[in-house]
């Protein structure tokens, strides 16, 4: 253990906020006549092949160097995965469907790829609705804010939506991130 007076300064590495890199995109659905989380909302995670992460959501934003890439076959138990997430929960002979719609940001004049938008949605929809209301939160996103100086294209839709046939059904679509690139500020 090392210590330092407060005149003496620390050497190292000064990194910047971390970029997620790369990221797989998953989807599932799970019933249960027990409860939810750790019952439906849990077979629906091990549905999309990710029931053995520790879960953390993001807001809605990717970065210009997101890639998609496979899932990964093998996943280390109990590990961190960090994800943009639409989850939703119902009863028994309701629909449930969560959905996720992403694009990327163009720049007008350079044509280079500055990053992208994502906006979920989830509840008792049907697939033609609940694509639709994805469409339109995706462009609200896109005309308040983006479209002056920026194309948006490549877009990509996943939904999930079944009716469940026990007490409670958890329909999920996930983009969980992989990889991170770390900047370095001062080295």
């Amino acid at each position: 253990m090392t210590n330092l007076s407060s005149t003496q300064e620390l050497q190292g590495i000064v990194v910047g906020n971390r970029i997620p890199k790369d990221y797989f995109v998953t989807k599932g659905h799970g019933e249960s006549d027990i409860t939810v989380h750790a019952g439906s909302y849990h077979l629906a995670l091990k549905q999309a092949n990710i029931e053995t992460f520790n879960i953390m959501t993001y807001s809605s934003i990717m970065p210009s160097i997101a890639t998609e890439v496979p899932q990964p076959a093998k996943i280390t138990h109990g590990s961190v995965v960090e994800s943009i997430m639409a989850v939703a929960t119902t009863g028994k002979g309701e629909r449930a469907s969560a959905g996720i719609i992403y694009g990327w940001l163009y720049d007008r004049n350079t044509n280079e790829r500055h990053g992208g938008l994502v906006c979920e949605h989830n509840g008792n929809y049907e697939v033609e609705e609940i694509e639709k209301l994805l469409r339109l939160s995706l462009d609200e996103l896109y005309y308040n804010g983006f479209s002056e100086d920026f194309r948006l294209e490549d877009i990509s839709i996943n939904i999930e939506s079944f009716v469940p046939e026990k007490k409670y059904g958890t329909a999920l679509v996930a983009i969980c991130f992989t990889s991170y690139l770390y900047p370095v500020i001062k080295g």
